[in-house]
């Protein structure tokens, strides 16, 4: 049986999804890195994006 299409919401804003080009680009930017090392930790991390948060502010301080 196919989804209850009575249940609607957004998209899931606490990940970053990883396979679209413009979240990654936009994850990059925010924290003002490139984008090879977003996608390395996204890798690293996983799409939690309060993790994701934690590590690219590590990531700038170090």
């Amino acid at each position: 049986m196919a989804d209850n299409k009575t249940k609607k919401g957004g998209a899931d804003r606490r990940q970053v999804a990883a396979g679209e080009g413009y979240e990654v680009s936009y994850f990059a930017r925010k924290h003002k890195i490139s984008r090879n090392q977003a996608t390395t930790l996204i890798k690293r991390v996983g799409n939690d994006r309060e993790k994701l948060n934690a590590a690219a502010s590590k990531l700038k301080s170090a």
